[in-house]
């Protein structure tokens, strides 16, 4: 076999590990690629702080000296420690259509987590929920979204070539909101608001949600607690993802619903226009014309609006509250002109995200699996 496997050590191999998966994808339509300075951000034990609880390997794969596939081996500890489990977690996988080139890159991952006591190898996943994760088994014909991953119909196979099964399935829908929400829609958001003394927060300037930005991931983490590989996030980590997302939202989409006794935030949704068009236009860089586009996406009417996080507070959940972040968003998107919702991944398993849409046309459209192998 005349596949070399190199651990990646300097700035200049991440960059290149990181580079990797927008050529490999440069001719395909559907393929939405990330910053790679954000990309970079996220590997580097040095800015992300989720190497306080993580360590993390990457490799890069090489034939005849060129770059043919790459791989990253994490292990999240306090996971483990969470779940009661041996795992370790392969993530930011790609590779040309060669089995030999996937089975080394897999071959290299497995050895490490081996050699530090780890019994499974499961993934695609990151660091924390909000990384990428899921392998796309369905929907190779569809547009990606900025939340998610992208790759060719034959990863999938190579993996379950390589011994790998189904650990967990998710789910992703089109959701078409008609012109005027259903009654009973409303009258359950009105319910539920009056029962529960709940207000919708909504914002005109970006200083009015700063007081709100830490509880809205104090909320998601009690409210994502019980779902599959989920480890509550950090105080340094909220404060990471405050700083790095608060900034690019736009506020009409974003729905805060509190208790008006106590302002708690009870449940959030958290929506922007579709930046897929517009990153992919921006080919990895935000300088010296992606910010361009990418603003332009920002503030836009857009046609397609990606739902990115959606959470309730446990003693609040299955109790209609969910249809107050849905009846805040219906007129918003009517007012754009707006064609349908992306959900992006929801859990197969996790029957009350997906009833929320019982009211409305769907449209299943993609599937993405996380895959799991004894070592």
């Amino acid at each position: 076999m005349n596949i070399k496997i190199k651990e990646v050590r300097t700035n200049r191999e991440l960059r290149q590990f990181v580079k990797f998966n927008i050529n490999l994808y440069k001719d395909s339509p559907y393929h939405v690629p990330g910053l790679i300075d954000e990309e970079v951000m996220t590997l580097s034990r040095e800015k992300n702080p989720a190497f306080e609880t993580c360590e993390a390997i990457y490799f890069l794969a090489y034939r005849d000296n060129k770059i043919v596939g790459r791989i990253a081996g994490i292990i999240v500890h306090k996971s483990n420690e969470i779940w009661k489990q041996k795992y370790a977690r392969f993530g930011f996988v790609d590779f040309i259509d060669d089995k030999e080139v996937s089975a080394a890159l897999f071959n290299a991952v497995t050895q490490w987590a081996a050699s530090k006591g780890m019994e499974y190898l499961h993934g695609p996943l990151g660091f924390t929920d909000l990384d990428h994760e899921g392998m796309l088994i369905y929907g190779f014909d569809q547009l990606g979204t900025m939340a998610t991953i992208y790759n060719y119909p034959y990863y999938p196979q190579h993996l379950e070539n390589l011994g790998f099964t189904k650990e967990q399935d998710w789910k992703e829908y089109k959701i078409f909101i008609p012109g005027k929400v259903p009654e009973r829609h409303l009258r359950i958001g009105e319910i539920v608001k009056q029962k529960y003394g709940l207000k919708i927060l909504k914002f005109k300037k970006r200083k009015e949600i700063w007081p709100y930005a830490r509880r809205i991931f104090e909320t998601l983490n009690k409210a994502y607690k019980p779902l599959f590989g989920f480890t509550p996030l950090s105080d340094k980590q909220i404060n990471y993802y405050v700083k790095m997302y608060i900034p690019m939202l736009r506020l009409d989409l974003i729905s805060i619903i509190i208790r008006e006794s106590d302002d708690t935030v009870i449940g959030f949704g958290i929506s922007l226009p579709s930046m897929s068009k517009a990153m992919k236009k921006a080919k990895g860089s935000f300088f010296p014309t992606g910010f361009v586009y990418l603003l332009k996406a920002l503030y836009s009417k857009p046609k397609v609006i990606d739902l990115y996080l959606m959470g309730v507070l446990p003693e609040y959940r299955n109790k209609g509250v969910n249809a107050l972040v849905i009846n805040d968003l219906a007129p918003i998107m009517n007012a754009f002109g707006c064609e349908y919702a992306e959900s992006n991944p929801e859990l197969e398993t996790n029957n009350a995200i997906q009833s929320q849409w019982d009211y409305f046309k769907t449209e299943h459209h993609k599937t993405r699996r996380a895959y799991i192998k004894h070592i």
